[in-house]
């Protein structure tokens, strides 16, 4: 399609070169005619006596050669990357140490589609509604607040890794004194409770392994959350949490009035208002909860803190631009060494 200054159309391509060729005008006349230079007026005359009328369309400004492209063996990797483990591009360019746009028009080139238009679960493509992105302006102005519930690995490794018949053998074979079998021949491996939370500007998080969601236990979390935010050298002002019934109790008010913040619950049944910690418990149970065969509930739990820190201080974040939470926070301790 010709652009919009464009002195030729197609059709006007097509009688220049029938005046040029067939009708043998000297080229310096029908240059004058159709208003364009000589050049440009041998161009489309040469391209009609090669191929004729189809030669009229615009040919790609593609070169032949391209020597800089991104070679097929590293593509081969951004394909398998971006359609087993669904990543973006600034996940991806993290992993191969390349630079996200690179990612991104290599993604584009392989016709990928979207994560948004991908369901995690199945790898199908849906459609889905783009969420509208907010943040907040400063650290510490809102941290959101969650709980996840998570069923305990037995010794030896779960009916998820192992199959049905070993993973229950397993799970029967456990024997925990403290969690007596509720029903006769079945275990009770028990659950444990992901108390998170996140900040809203920064994203950066703290995460604990608690045993249950009483509101005495949030509490607590909450205050052991207020001093590990202070050490990374900002407060809190906010708290977005749930509807949860430790989040309304008076222990937990409590808390709120003891560590000087204002307490916001999302509106029922709206999970999406509380998106950000949302999503980071996604992430946080595919690259560590699940991220690999754990053949027990203390090897999972050991390796915790150590994929805490990589999220926090290295692991790239789309949202940041490729910055790990830690970028955001302007007087992070021992950052001015």
């Amino acid at each position: 399609m010709p652009h919009a200054n464009a002195p030729l159309t197609e059709k006007g391509r097509l009688r220049l070169a029938r005046c040029v060729v067939d009708d043998r005008w000297p080229l310096r006349r029908a240059a004058e005619r159709f208003q364009v230079s000589v050049p440009t007026a041998k161009r489309w005359a040469d391209r009609y006596r090669e191929s004729g009328a189809a030669a009229m369309v615009d040919r790609s400004s593609r070169p032949h050669r391209s020597p800089r492209r991104t070679r097929r063996p590293i593509e081969r990797k951004i394909k398998h990357l971006r359609t087993t483990k669904q990543l973006g591009p600034v996940q991806i360019a993290g992993r191969l140490g390349m630079h996200p746009s690179t990612v991104h028009r290599v993604i584009v080139r392989l016709g990928l589609p979207r994560l948004a238009l991908i369901d995690q679960a199945t790898g199908e493509v849906i459609r889905r509604e783009k969420p509208r992105r907010y943040e907040h302006t400063y650290s510490g102005s809102l941290v959101h607040v969650d709980i996840k519930k998570l069923g305990n690995i037995p010794d030896g490794g779960g009916w998820k890794v192992l199959g049905r018949g070993v993973g229950e053998r397993n799970s029967s074979a456990h024997r925990d004194l403290s969690r007596p079998r509720k029903m006769p021949g079945r275990p009770n491996l028990g659950y444990s409770y992901l108390h998170n939370a996140i900040d809203d500007y920064s994203r950066l998080a703290y995460v604990e392994i608690l045993p249950d969601e009483k509101a005495e236990t949030a509490a607590a979390f909450w205050h052991r959350a207020v001093v590990w935010f202070a050490a990374q050298g900002f407060f809190i002002d906010r708290v977005l949490t749930d509807n949860g019934s430790c989040y309304r109790s008076k222990k937990w008010a409590e808390a709120m009035k003891n560590t000087d913040c204002v307490h916001k619950r999302t509106r029922p049944r709206r999970p999406q208002t509380n998106g950000k910690v949302e999503r980071f418990n996604r992430t946080l149970l595919k690259e560590w909860a699940y991220a690999r065969p754990y053949t027990s509930e203390r090897l999972r739990r050991r390796a915790l803190p150590k994929w805490l820190h990589l999220y926090n201080h290295h692991r790239a974040h789309t949202a940041l631009g490729g910055q790990p939470p830690a970028s955001r926070v302007t007087n992070l301790s021992g950052q001015y060494n």
